[in-house]
């Protein structure tokens, strides 16, 4: 079972990503208010930047997209380019960078001002960097298959046009089964792809990961560094989830947080914290418990570090306590899950 949060609705996404997939249903002949109205979408703040909706809203607009135009693999029909604009002002954060590395490591590191409603990761192995997406909470075994196809090829069409490369990625990796017809991945990635896999995740070269942008523009990417940060510590004033989250990311290594001391470095008190996480639809032990899931898929992903480390990188007193958590996140012991991961690359 993989942890969750209690209230979906508190997980949310921008309107500047809806707006990207609402124009792409709109460019494939979709009646696009039928569509929010039958979803229960407000498509009134659709043009709103300061506004966002429900994570589970945009699974049920999905949902709705594929039945309607019955087409499985609708999320697959992005433009040849994907521009800036869909990300926001991460996304001209990004075509700043000085190279493709330091564009993802921008979007992992502002996320938060598309959706907090996911998490990605960015991990080096052997032949490679791994771009590892996941949904947050308990909607994870919910999101239609055509939400992860969309995120992972306008992903991609990004990486083409910010870097005016055709980067082809050495594998893409998907939790739904293998579609009837992979005619369409096929085309879109132009790669080897695996379904059924244990992460919903995209292979990139060392050297396509280091390509420098044309767009490269250190004054600007400064300039746009300082304004999304700003963004992101408004966001976050009265979001003590976030807040919470990171400093359980970096204190787990030296045991398991407790709420306390969260607390205290917080400026707050312990009945404040629970209260306010409770409000945000979460508590103290579900985002350790999340946190930890997050962690343990990016650590046992890495086959060079000890099992043993990821121990104690986790804030786990010893190795019993890692496998029982294993099995109730992955349903396999540490060793079991890192196996399938190393089978399924």
């Amino acid at each position: 079972m993989n942890p969750s949060h209690r209230q979906v609705s508190a997980l949310t996404c921008s309107t500047t990503w809806v707006k990207g997939v609402a124009e792409m249903f709109k460019n494939v002949g979709l009646d696009v208010p039928a569509l929010f109205a039958e979803a229960g979408m407000d498509i009134a703040i659709l043009n709103d930047p300061h506004a966002s909706y429900a994570t589970e809203k945009l699974c049920a607009l999905w949902k709705v997209a594929a039945l309607r135009s019955n087409n499985p693999a609708i999320g697959l029909s992005v433009p040849e380019v994907t521009t800036p604009a869909i990300f926001d002002v991460v996304g001209y954060a990004m075509m700043s960078s000085e190279n493709l590395y330091a564009s993802l490591e921008r979007l992992i590191c502002y996320l938060r001002l598309v959706t907090d409603a996911a998490t990605i990761a960015l991990v080096e192995t052997d032949g490679g960097y791994w771009f590892t997406l996941a949904i947050n909470g308990d909607m994870q075994k919910n999101v239609p298959r055509q939400r992860f196809d969309f995120n992972l090829i306008t992903l991609v069409t990004f990486c083409r046009w910010v870097t005016k490369q055709d980067i082809r990625p050495l594998a893409v990796e998907f939790t739904h089964p293998e579609p009837d017809d992979r005619a369409p991945y096929e085309d879109a990635f132009r790669c080897p792809l695996r379904f059924g896999a244990a992460a919903n995740r995209i292979f990139l070269s060392k050297t396509d990961i280091s390509t420098p942008l044309p767009s490269s523009n250190p004054s600007l990417a400064s300039l746009h560094d300082r304004y999304a940060s700003e963004r992101l510590g408004r966001l976050d004033q009265h979001r003590i989830r976030a807040k919470t989250q990171d400093l359980i990311m970096r204190r787990l290594a030296d045991g398991e947080p407790l709420r306390a001391d969260i607390a205290s470095a917080l400026c707050i008190s312990e009945r404040t914290l629970q209260r306010r996480l409770q409000d945000e639809g979460t508590s103290f032990q579900e985002l350790v418990e999340h946190t930890r899931y997050s962690l343990a898929q990016q650590y046992l992903g890495q086959h060079q570090l000890p099992i043993s480390e990821t121990v104690f990188l986790l804030g786990f007193t010893d190795q019993s306590a890692l496998f029982r958590a294993c099995k109730r996140w992955f349903n396999m012991s540490p060793k079991q899950y890192r196996d399938h991961l190393l089978l399924s690359r």
